[in-house]
């Protein structure tokens, strides 16, 4: 199968780094030991949309040594690192369609060439291959699916209670041992870090406005605090909005946060997070960012129409002059910062992520002949041996309950 990549020259750093990422994954490593072994997706056809970094191609190398006839291309346009890329598909023979930087058309040709493998699973971060599946009228379906992110999950648990969804998906997103790691501390600090290098400014001292207090927007906030800013929080639920005041968080409508902001960050998988009556009254530099999903966040064509003049300032910010004078700067056109303008998250939190892809696939490949077209959770027994294998690499132990604790966890009739 032909693969297309910005320059297969790129491979040799590719490889290497893709190396340096392997050795801060040691539970995907252990599950390629065992893949290579007992080969547990052989023969089954894998397409996957995913951001195209060292470490998806350590998820895709292990799903080759189980048996699977993987093909990879990129879930987001600017978060593909072309090294990788073309490492992929030269040392370890695995078609790869992602380019850094393509465009609208290029990016539906390569998820179009992905599915052209006929998977028997689907692989997605924002749950493009699902929704390009569902609106062709040609090929077969898939066996079974995995969604990897939140704004991915939103759209699927939609279609499955529109009962359109045509084959199961295991939301990866909602393992405890993806979510609560890979989203909180992930995303924190891959977030602060892709601001920082796309602006180099200080955060300390920083009105930094956080959108969304999830568990990306908590471990943004969290990491922004750790650095020396005032972290203010923006939510629409009520919960989350007590939450992030109890965890010392100011909380206002983003009306009110429009105008004391230096730096903003979406992280909330909604659209129009930020618009036109937001940037009016910002202050002058004020800098805009998304770390969501899709680059919808921030209404740059609402900017547009109120602005007089733009330029490419740094590599990853355009300033938008407005009427007034004013000047807003959008980074990276909207798009994932963390991945835009950094490498996104570290290996060693994607080694639980990935973990929870590869046995979520031979999951799939054992069981989807008995399972409904819905959303699933990870099972529980994937997700805790996940738990106890990072715990064991990181050289740490738990504890076990007595037999008389457990008894009594167990037991209504055992008084105080």
């Amino acid at each position: 199968m032909k693969s297309d990549v910005k320059n297969i020259k790129l491979a040799s750093k590719g490889k290497i780094r893709i190396e340096w990422a392997e050795r801060q994954m040691p539970v995907l490593r252990s599950i390629k030991k065992r893949f290579s072994k007992t080969k547990p997706l052989k023969g089954v056809n894998i397409a996957s949309c995913l951001h195209v970094t060292t470490e998806t191609a350590n998820l895709m190398i292990t799903l080759k040594a189980g048996g699977a006839n993987a093909v990879l291309c990129a879930s987001n346009p600017l978060s593909t690192q072309d090294d990788v890329a073309a490492s992929l598909v030269k040392d370890f023979g695995i078609p790869v369609f992602a380019i850094c930087g393509e465009d609208n058309k290029t990016y539906y040709k390569h998820i179009n060439a992905a599915l052209s493998n006929k998977p028997d699973i689907t692989m997605d971060d924002g749950a493009d291959l699902v929704s390009t599946i569902h609106t062709s009228k040609t090929g077969k379906l898939p066996i079974g699916g995995t969604e990897e992110t939140t704004t991915g999950v939103i759209r699927l648990k939609s279609m499955a209670k529109n009962k359109v969804l045509k084959y199961p998906i295991i939301s990866v997103n909602d393992a405890d041992t993806k979510h609560l790691f890979d989203n909180r501390y992930g995303t924190g600090q891959s977030t602060v870090d892709g601001i920082v290098r796309a602006t180099n400014v200080l955060l300390a001292g920083k009105t930094i406005v956080v959108c969304g207090y999830g568990w990306c927007g908590r471990g943004f906030a969290m990491r922004a605090r750790g650095m020396g800013a005032i972290v203010v929080v923006v939510e629409v639920d009520p919960v989350k909005g007590i939450e992030a005041v109890m965890d010392g968080f100011q909380v206002m409508t983003i009306a009110k946060a429009a105008r004391i902001g230096d730096i903003f960050c979406t992280l909330t998988g909604d659209i129009h997070v930020i618009r036109p009556e937001h940037f009016k009254v910002m202050k002058d530099s004020a800098i805009v960012c998304n770390s969501g999903h899709f680059n919808v966040e921030i209404d740059i064509k609402g900017l547009k129409k109120m602005t007089k003049k733009k330029r490419i300032i740094r590599d990853f910010i355009e300033e938008y002059t407005l009427k007034s004078g004013k000047r807003i700067n959008i980074l990276a056109d909207g798009r994932l910062i963390n991945l835009a303008a950094a490498e996104g998250h570290p290996p060693s939190v994607m080694d639980m992520s990935f973990a929870n892809q590869s046995l979520s696939a031979e999951y799939l490949a054992r069981n989807a002949s008995k399972m409904e077209n819905k959303v699933y959770c990870v099972p529980e027994e994937i997700d805790s041996s996940i738990a106890k294998m990072k715990l064991r690499m990181m050289g740490m132990e738990i504890d076990k309950l007595t037999p008389e604790q457990e008894k009594y966890l167990n037991s209504w009739q055992m008084g105080t």
